[in-house]
């Protein structure tokens, strides 16, 4: 049967899930970096400000300092890029809103100011892939400043405070790359390494599991039944391995010139490849050794190249590093910025209509749900009320004590950061925890306020915004879901029938294998990205598992092959 031919099977309604979705999980293994970045970034502003009796002031820092929070995972080569652009954006947008702000006082207007900004700053970082915390860091300072009344004649100096704590912040993002300047890439290389040793071990697994069945004279039916669930974890495990090699690879071509630490991290990576697609001939433990090995200090492990095109894999793959424009990557994220843009203009009027004294707050609360689908956008919500609610019990708790003086007040700050970040890659409501009692701290900066008045708005806007914004995502449909998923499946096969040509070919050109693989490889990367984002929308047309599945399963198998047909699955480094 083709791929092409394979007919796609109904896809059951999806119920908007609430077991799991509060489950707290694992840390990130860098939770502490941004944690203790933006404790710095944040306290020395502030601080300075403290000491100087200007605190008021303390916003306008604030939207350079929270810069500090992003790009964390990349190469510090990509990281100074990365983090410029975000402080350049984040100037922009207090730019329009400082600048608006001192335009007009119609709270009718600054809502729909903020709405459009909410929208833009989704897309462009949902297309520049930036990362955690994304759009919500924007949003939050930007609504915040279209509500803080201005002039004209200030926002030059505002914008200045804003751009010289970016500045800061920008030099504590770049400064753990004096102590550990591979530390990115070696942490993507050892996930890469694990991955591929986890799907290693569990494509052994099946071989011992069947001995040991047929020993025990298990029922056919048991085992039956049993190996589409073990085949589905293989694949799901391999699709893993793909992604973790793919991000490595990646991470490797942002950090620049090709270093000797970054060709012994490549030999590396090309080893978790060739244990995806020789996982009978890998030893996953030796893999799992590198892995810790990179996790500290100590000099990358050598591991020798033992064939030219082991060697020749960490050179060619450069051909296929090239990202798509800009442009092509904004047109799929539209139904996304449109229901961004509803959802949190909605909010901010229901909250308006209310006599909520901040409707920022519900347009920020709308603008933090969106996600790649409905079925993950309702998660977040929940997750926000929960840990709004919760916060606001917290801040209760300790205004008493931030309200000693403004020296209590940013170090309760800044304690509320640290926990944010500590927190919140466990759980996004866990996060919001701290979130909340800092956001309503920030609002006291300009003087103490009464804790009731404050805690009140903030639950009515939370709910107004959690229950709005959902509402607006499921009024705008992604309808280009489906569109994206047969585009992606196309995209699949056209790069494994290149692969399959290069690979029967007798004379391939130099590198023309192998940057055909790394393709393939990120084809498969997105397909499965797109599947998960449309399986999570309703009101859409069924999607084709089956073409899904079957692609991933002759891709993965073409690149398999290609790895063997440039005989890297014999390199004795990789043996049991």
């Amino acid at each position: 049967m083709s791929m092409s031919s394979a007919a796609p099977s109904p896809t059951p309604a999806r119920r908007l899930p609430l077991a799991g979705v509060l489950r707290v999980g694992r840390p990130s293994d860098i939770w502490f970096k941004p944690a203790l970045s933006v404790v710095v970034a944040v306290g020395v502003p502030n601080l300075t400000l403290l000491a100087l009796g200007r605190l008021d002031l303390a916003m306008y820092t604030m939207a350079g300092s929270l810069c500090a929070l992003y790009a964390h995972n990349l190469p510090y080569a990509a990281r100074a890029r990365a983090l410029a652009w975000v402080v350049l954006g984040m100037l922009a947008a207090v730019a329009v809103a400082l600048v608006t702000a001192s335009l007009t006082s119609s709270a009718v207007v600054l809502v729909a100011v903020g709405a459009l900004l909410a929208a833009a700053q989704k897309a462009l970082c949902d297309a520049t892939r930036i990362g955690p915390p994304g759009p919500v860091i924007f949003a939050f300072i930007s609504s915040a400043s279209l509500f803080t009344p201005q002039t004209l004649g200030q926002v030059p100096g505002h914008l200045a405070l804003a751009a010289a704590a970016g500045a800061w912040a920008w030099l504590v993002g770049m400064a753990p790359g004096l102590v550990r300047p591979h530390g990115p890439e070696r942490r993507a290389t050892a996930r890469a390494l694990n991955a591929a040793a986890a799907y290693a071990e569990m494509s052994v697994a099946p071989s011992t599991a069947a001995s040991a069945a047929a020993s025990a004279a298990t029922s056919a039916a048991t085992s039956a039944e049993a190996s589409p669930t073990a085949s589905a974890g293989r694949e799901r495990a391999r699709a893993a391995g793909a992604a973790a090699v793919h991000a490595a690879w990646q991470s490797l071509f942002a950090t620049g010139a090709r270093s000797e630490p970054r060709r012994a991290l490549e030999r590396l990576v090309v080893r978790a490849e060739i244990a995806l697609a020789a996982p009978a001939d890998t030893d996953p433990g030796r893999l799992r050794t590198w892995a810790r090995d990179l996790r500290g200090t100590g000099p990358v492990p050598s591991v020798e190249p033992a064939s030219a095109a082991d060697e020749l894999l960490g050179v060619e793959a450069e051909r296929a590093a090239g990202r798509r424009p800009l442009t092509d990557r904004l047109g799929p994220l539209l139904p996304l910025a449109l229901r961004t843009a509803l959802g949190c203009a909605l909010a901010g009027y229901v909250s308006l209509a209310l006599g909520v004294g901040r409707p920022y707050w519900a347009l920020v609360t709308a603008a933090s749900l969106y996600q790649a689908n409905i079925t993950l956008t309702w998660s977040r919500g929940v997750q926000r009320v929960v840990g709004n609610l919760v916060g606001v019990l917290l801040f209760a708790a300790v205004a008493p004590l931030a309200h000693l003086g403004p020296a209590a007040l940013v170090l309760c700050c800044l304690a509320f950061n640290f926990g944010a970040e500590a927190l919140i890659s466990r759980n996004y409501w866990l996060g919001s925890i701290c979130v909340t009692p800092m956001a309503l701290l920030i609002t006291e900066f300009t003087g103490f306020q009464r804790p009731g008045e404050l805690m009140t708005d903030r639950i009515v806007d939370t709910v107004v915004g959690a229950l709005v914004g959902f509402a607006a995502a499921v009024a705008v449909t992604n309808r280009r879901a489906g569109d994206r998923i047969e585009n992606a499946l196309d995209t699949v096969e056209r790069a494994r029938e290149h692969t399959a040509r290069l690979i029967a070919a007798e004379r391939p050109a130099p590198g023309a294998l192998d940057a055909a693989r790394r393709s393939l490889a990120a084809a498969l990367v997105e397909l499965r990205a797109t599947a998960d984002a449309a399986a999570g929308e309703w009101w859409q047309r069924a999607v084709p598992t089956e073409r899904v599945l079957l692609a991933e399963r002759t891709g993965h198998r073409t690149l398999a092959t290609a790895v063997r047909r440039q005989g890297l699955h014999a390199l004795e480094g990789t043996r049991a």
